[in-house]
């Protein structure tokens, strides 16, 4: 028993290492995760960085619209709070939102397209008819239409951009789980006794992962984007809490004489999707078989 489970430990652990070196082999998905990762060592540090109540919050009419110098690096907005310590903190949002968003429309659609495909016939005919009634509205109209009915804060803002990306990841697990369900291992499942359950949670869904995993990657950036975009028009983070979308809306019309408001927030953006992107074609590339072969 002890030598099965040490060979499962060491088959993850290859299968880890394999997926690490295929990914090294793509300079541009290393230079995506290397940007990830100091995102998200800035959002987690951000409170050493700079304090949230006398640097992002507190306003200094005296220091409205400052260009970039020694002492703010990226400039002031209009009411004199420093660009580089609201982009910071406005990452741990933009983050928080974009990974808990995707990781709650994986769980949701993960778990309704791995029923839908193991069980087939009506089941499946009822859940992807409603997966295709949500895919049929566009998602930003219907996390508008969330936020709009619910009201405009954090919580709404992530429960809106989950709910509009479920059919994207119950349609993708749905499709794996159909070309696994018939295999040999999964009739082995079935020889000894496994129930439905237990077959769906340990062999149907973690051979269904890969293809999630690339487009939860991709996925965080289009949650980051959305964020952004309902914040732009008002209905995501409120001011004065800093949020890219919000700063981006906030400077646009000083946009002539005061570039640093809305370009930085604007890059930002911008470095972000661009690395999540970067890092989910490079995964993509990773787990596709035919690179193993």
């Amino acid at each position: 028993m002890a030598t099965m489970k040490n060979e499962n430990v060491g088959k993850k652990r290859s299968q880890w290492a394999e997926l690490w070196k295929n990914l090294k082999r793509n300079k541009m998905a290393l230079l995506g995760l290397v940007i990830i990762v100091i995102i998200v060592l800035l959002a987690i540090f951000a409170d050493q960085i700079a304090n949230y109540d006398q640097v992002v919050i507190k306003q200094n009419l005296r220091m409205r619209l400052k260009p970039p110098s020694a002492q703010h690096w990226l400039g002031t907005d209009e009411f004199g709070r420093d660009i580089f310590a609201r982009l910071v903190h406005g990452a741990r949002v933009s983050l928080k939102v974009g990974i808990l968003a995707v990781g709650i429309a994986i769980a949701i659609g993960g778990f309704l397209g791995a029923v839908a495909g193991y069980y087939g016939g009506k089941l499946d005919n009822i859940i992807m008819r409603i997966m295709d009634i949500f895919l049929a509205v566009p998602s930003i109209l219907l996390a508008i239409a969330i936020v709009s009915a619910l009201g405009p804060n954090l919580l709404n803002l992530m429960i809106a951009v989950s709910i509009s990306s479920v059919p994207r990841y119950a349609r993708i697990v749905r499709a794996s789980v159909l070309s696994i369900r018939d295999q040999e291992f999964i009739e082995a499942a079935r020889a000894i006794g496994a129930n439905d359950a237990r077959i769906i949670c340990r062999h149907i869904i973690p051979n269904s992962l890969a293809p999630v995993i690339v487009q939860g990657t991709l996925g965080v950036a289009g949650a980051i984007l959305s964020t952004a975009g309902l914040s732009f028009i008002g209905l995501g983070i409120q001011p004065p809490a800093p949020e890219w979308g919000s700063m981006l809306s906030g400077g646009r019309q000083y946009l002539r004489y005061a570039w640093w408001v809305t370009t930085f927030p604007g890059v930002s953006i911008m470095i972000t999707i661009l690395s999540l992107n970067l890092l989910g074609d490079g995964l993509r590339d990773a787990l596709d078989p035919r690179l193993k072969q």
